[in-house]
């Protein structure tokens, strides 16, 4: 077995030789998966019966990575029978040993890192170094909500007592069956995080995945039905939008983690619960602000902003997309940018050197030629502005150059409107007040950073930013780069409907309901 390294968002600037071999490794063995057939999975059961759609590679359009069978109603309700039926078992096997096997689990995803991360890079345009975190992302995820469960003792504590004779224990209890709707940016570790942290709680699961992200969550079915997950207990259900939202209708769905826009989660938020109130957690966008202080390290900020407005071609929910810096550094703040997003490799995302790989997709092109056409019309581009289209091997893939523009009002949509793509908006403004004014004039609050070197300026933005995540003076990240244990993801307003963040501290007890047992001798 080729080694193993592991890799976070704060280190990918890793430059190992023995990693790099390793991911090639990977490589070869993902492309010898290439041209399958997917099936639905239904209580460990293949199904074939509904019709196929392709997943081809936003890397190379002409690469048809899989076929995949799409789930039917059928499946759907089929799906959630099995999950039911499994329910009971799971939920009274004992925390202790599904942490056995949910630990497993992250270990096979560990230890096939490799090829997973090398065909994440093929099916959504992740470079090597992103690709290999959102894997091992997925594993520390199930590691860290194990170690909740392991820290709480199962969510099982005695209270007091009030009479002779009498005890009473507050005990966290499942739901049931658990719906996941995960996405394509994140194909791995937001299939694997909210999946793992309801598999842990004794949950059983319903996952359905972006389409332009089956072929990871296949493999990470293969991970968790190798580590031992009794059947029935995840199933995977692959599709469209009509899949999600027959998941999101069916009654026999106790609970749903979604993650996605804005506008999907909210109709989800409002129409989950029918005959009583249920558990939903939604996971929405981010319009994320960087604010520079005049009192900056300007090279430090403009590296973290680039990082994040730049990494995954901007496709992350935390990805930097506008930047609020103070006059008297706006022009050196804004030509050291220009300048970092020019320099960036732009390419195929296996490649070693490629920093930014392609837009997953032709819409995303769209999204971004108008964006470009109104800063233009609006404001001004300093740097990018093209589709590039083709990587340096001559293939036809979403490749767009990094972008950044300045110049627009302060209200402009561009500054409102989330985009999905590699570019963000410069302003300068008179004073940090009016920094954080802006900032916070978002109905969405998912991440935020600052960079000043005065300890008051930190301190006043950490008082009033209005945002889930926040990071100062961060080279690795202005407003991405978190990771299960050390920064708790989650978004404030509009970005979140639960207020507990994902690998944080309270996280796991979303899919469990409280029962007081009293019980008299």
């Amino acid at each position: 077995m080729a080694p193993r390294f592991r890799v976070t968002y704060a280190t990918l600037s890793a430059d190992n030789d023995e990693l790099q071999a390793a991911y090639e490794h990977g490589l070869e063995t993902a492309k010898s998966w290439f041209g399958s057939t997917l099936p639905v999975y239904v209580n460990g059961e293949e199904r074939t019966s509904g019709e196929t759609f392709e997943v081809r590679s936003p890397v190379d359009t002409s690469v048809v990575l899989c076929r995949v069978h799409s789930g039917t109603q059928a499946d759907v309700d089929d799906a959630v029978a099995a999950a039911r039926a499994a329910a009971g078992d799971w939920a009274k096997t004992p925390w202790a040993d599904r942490v056995a096997v949910l630990r497993r689990a992250a270990d096979l995803i560990s230890d096939r890192s490799n090829e997973l991360a090398a065909l994440m890079s093929m099916e959504v345009g992740k470079n090597r170094l992103e690709a290999l975190g959102d894997v091992e992302e997925s594993a520390d995820l199930i590691r860290y909500y194990c170690t909740q469960m392991e820290n709480n003792d199962g969510f099982s504590h005695p209270m007091d007592t009030i009479a002779d004779r009498e005890t009473t224990r507050s005990v966290l209890r499942p739901y049931g069956v658990w719906g996941v709707i995960s996405p394509f940016n994140f194909p791995m570790a937001l299939s694997a995080g909210p999946a793992g942290g309801a598999l842990v709680a004794g949950n059983t699961v319903v996952l359905k995945p972006s389409p332009q992200g089956s072929f990871t969550a296949a493999k990470l079915f293969e991970c968790l039905r190798d580590a031992g997950l009794p059947t029935g207990v995840f199933q995977v259900v692959p599709g469209g939008d009509e899949i999600g939202k027959a998941l999101v209708a069916h009654p026999g769905v106790d609970g749903l983690t979604f993650t996605g826009s804005y506008e999907v989660g909210m109709s989800i938020y409002r129409d989950f619960a029918t005959r009583y109130p249920k558990p939903v957690v939604c996971e929405m966008g981010g319009k994320n602000p960087a604010i520079v202080s005049r009192k900056a390290d300007l090279e430090i900020a403009a590296t973290g902003i680039a990082r994040s407005a730049f990494g995954f071609t901007g496709q992350k929910c935390s990805a930097c997309s506008r930047v609020y810096v103070e006059r008297d550094v706006y022009e050196p703040l804004l030509a050291a940018l220009a300048e970092r997003a020019t320099n960036l490799v732009v390419g195929d995302p296996t490649d070693r050197d490629v920093f930014v790989g392609p837009v997953v997709n032709a819409e995303a092109v769209a999204r971004f030629t108008e964006a470009v056409a109104h800063a233009r019309e609006a404001g001004r581009v300093v740097a990018g502005g093209e589709v590039l289209g083709k990587n340096a091997s001559g293939a036809e893939g979403h490749y767009l150059a990094p972008t950044v523009v300045t110049d627009l009002p302060t209200d402009d949509r561009l500054f409102r409107d989330e985009l999905f793509v590699p570019f963000v908006a410069v302003a300068p403004v008179d004073s940090i007040d009016d920094a954080l004014r802006l900032a916070n004039d978002s109905d969405l609050g998912l991440t935020a950073g600052f960079f000043s070197a005065d300890d008051d300026e930190v301190q006043q933005f950490l008082d009033t930013i209005e945002a889930g995540v926040v990071y100062v003076n961060r080279a690795a990240g202005a407003t991405t780069g978190a990771w299960p244990g050390v920064q708790p993801f989650g978004g404030w307003k509009g970005s979140g409907t639960s207020g507990k963040a994902g690998g944080g501290l309270y996280y796991v007890q979303q899919f469990l309901r409280e029962q007081s047992r009293t019980v008299v001798a």
